[in-house]
């Protein structure tokens, strides 16, 4: 039989086409919304690193340098305060807003950099810094998080990468400058860039109708708690300028440190998931951006080792194979992202063991280990740990981060100050600078090590419950049914055996809206003989009173049913229902109106 060929309905192309706009607008949303973390994370971290004693020797004479460097470390402060405000805020205000906040303060900064004469305004354009990077970085993380899961692996492999390098992005414009407030404006161009792809970005979502808020759901109670105690250490870290002795300043680091662990047990956000969460953050911030901070010193050229120029090779392969791991990572199923969370802070450990095994070395490439393993591990823990845990758990760990960072840099600055107190000649000062690196390696894999155990041990006492995030329901356990263990089910035949089989429970079946009686109807399924259960039709031909219909002819017109055949009521066999090892009668199944047009030469 041929069979004219379809025409597609006009309707349904144009429907198409007009689903298939959003998801290219959807497409290029995520291209620019990747392009825009791979530029904003490293502008923000660079502002936290404090060069401005590199260039000390290009200030002028009426400037204190002591005032000077005091300014210049307001940054990081300044973005300890400002992430879990902006935490607060994102519940109320979209992500690409504050991005496109945030990335102007860090350009009315670079603009008002090159007209510093004082370390009070120096001190304000810090300030203005560590405020603009503050807002990125959180609105970033809830950014990628309305996307996809690969824009999330992206940031979190971004921010290991800046992570690792800040220290030498930040040192890298001062190589050979003659100006000091080079040191405000280390990137103008990039942070350029940067605001051009926010604002396209901002377009893009205005015109994907995502302009309004969602609620972020956030603990109220935790995150003014993490301000409070953000406050806490940054105030402490300020007087710590102020020539506090070694001891008092390893001591108010260690402090500092346990708070924010506490702060970390006490979330109850989201259960272990919360937890995991806020303890893989607070163990990588409190590590990994001070030990990259003593690597890149420790290897400057004039201390012996490559200089800049030979760590951007391993700088580069480090970043490719962090970035591939956290994506790499963001595909298996949340089920496991608590043990490759762990396994991203093992790997952390390794790498502050080669550390301290591998340097310092003279040549690049004796890096490339240490570096890698670092990336690598902060790439899988921050990605794995941030998967599993809802937006609210994120922002939470998130403002323990850059607390954790500031601790992280008291406490090595402790160490070394003990080290550097004890050297009388400038090669007991670079034997210092390095015992003070390999000390430090050993202290910070001793406290991820604590973290792991003790996150491990919190975790297994605690239930592991979590709202909010993508995970599966509670299994649900029906009580037993009477009278279903002594329903005998037949093997079903046909279509039905494919649905039995993938649903071996005993249901009673529920029988389908009875056609109404016919003659043509009746007719037809008399003549089937058997039901769609494959049950019923050779029982009934057995009993007694039992009249067989006529076949139906397979092609031409239908013959009609001569008066005095169609069997009365009460000759028609009932199935009893009430009988036992009897199954429920189930109607065979309504014809199609085209069926009875007939086939071959009698359909028009």
């Amino acid at each position: 039989m041929a069979v004219p060929p379809i025409q597609p309905d006009r309707g349904v192309v144009a429907g198409s086409e007009t689903l298939a706009r959003p998801l290219r607008a959807s497409l290029v949303l995520d291209v620019v919304l990747g392009l825009l973390v791979a530029v904003t994370l490293p502008l923000a971290i660079v502002a936290i690193p404090n060069t401005v004693s590199v260039v000390a020797a290009l200030l002028p004479p009426d400037i204190s340098q002591v005032e000077m460097v005091r300014a210049h470390g307001l940054a990081l402060p300044a973005m300890v305060l400002t992430v879990p405000l902006a935490a607060l805020l994102l519940r109320r205000v979209r992500a690409v807003p504050i991005l496109v906040a945030g990335l102007t303060l860090l350009a009315l900064a670079d603009a008002a950099g090159g007209y510093a004469e004082s370390s009070l305004l120096v001190g304000v354009l810090r300030v203005l810094h560590g405020v603009g990077a503050g807002l990125l970085v959180p609105a970033s993380l809830v950014a990628v998080w309305e996307r996809s899961l690969v824009l999330r692996a992206v940031w979190g492999g971004m921010l290991a990468v800046s992570l690792l390098a800040a220290q030498a992005l930040a040192l890298w414009p001062l190589d050979e400058v003659r100006s000091w407030r080079v040191t405000l404006q280390p990137y103008p161009m990039l942070t350029g860039v940067a605001l051009a792809l926010a604002a396209v970005c901002l377009v893009l979502w205005v015109r994907g109708g995502e302009g309004a808020a969602e609620p972020v759901p956030l603990e109220r109670g935790r995150l003014p708690v993490a301000a409070g105690l953000a406050a806490a250490i940054a105030a402490l870290a300020l007087g710590t300028t102020f020539d506090w002795p070694p001891g008092l300043l390893v001591l108010t680091a260690a402090l500092s440190i346990l708070a924010l662990f506490c702060l970390a047990s006490a979330c109850g956000f989201e259960g272990v998931f919360g937890r995991a969460s806020a303890y893989t953050t607070l163990a990588i911030g409190v590590v990994v951006l001070p030990t990259a901070a003593q690597v890149t010193y420790v290897e400057l050229g004039g201390l012996g080792g490559p200089g800049l120029s030979g760590l951007w090779l391993a700088f580069a392969i480090a970043g490719i194979t962090g970035l591939v791991a956290a994506v790499l990572a963001s595909r298996l199923g949340d089920a496991v992202m608590p043990l490759c969370a762990a396994g991203g802070l093992v790997v952390v450990v390794a790498g502050l063991c080669a550390v301290r095994l591998l340097l310092p070395a003279a040549e690049g490439p004796a890096l490339i280990l240490p570096f890698v393993l670092l990336t690598v591990g902060t790439a899988v823990a921050l990605t794995s740990a941030l998967r599993p845990s809802g937006a609210g758990a994120a922002l939470f760990a998130l403002s323990l981060f850059f607390p954790g960072v500031l601790s992280g840099f008291l406490l090595g600055s402790g160490i070394q100050v003990t080290r550097l107190k004890e050297a009388g000649s400038p090669q007991a000062m670079v034997d210092a600078f390095v015992d003070a690196l390999h000390l430090w390696a050993l202290v910070g894999g001793g406290l991820v090590v604590v973290m792991i155990v003790l996150g491990a041990v919190l975790a297994s006492r605690l239930p592991a419950v979590r709202a909010g995030a993508a995970g599966a329901l509670p299994r649900v356990e029906l009580p037993p049914v009477e009278g279903l263990d002594d329903v005998q089910e037949e093997e079903p035949k046909g279509e039905a055996s494919a649905a039995s089989s993938a649903f071996p429970t005993a249901f009673p079946a529920v029988p389908a809206p009875a056609p109404p009686v016919d003659s043509d109807l009746s007719s037809s399924a008399g003549a089937r003989g058997e039901s769609a259960s494959g049950a019923v039709g050779g029982l009934e031909e057995d009993r007694p009173g039992h009249v067989r219909p006529e076949p139906e002819p397979k092609t031409g017109p239908r013959p009609k049913e001569k008066p005095g055949n169609t069997p009365s009521p009460a000759a028609r066999p009932e199935a009893d229902p009430d009988k036992p090892g009897a199954l429920p009668v189930v109607p065979p199944p309504t014809p199609s109106p085209e069926g009875a047009l007939g086939d071959g030469a009698d359909r028009p």
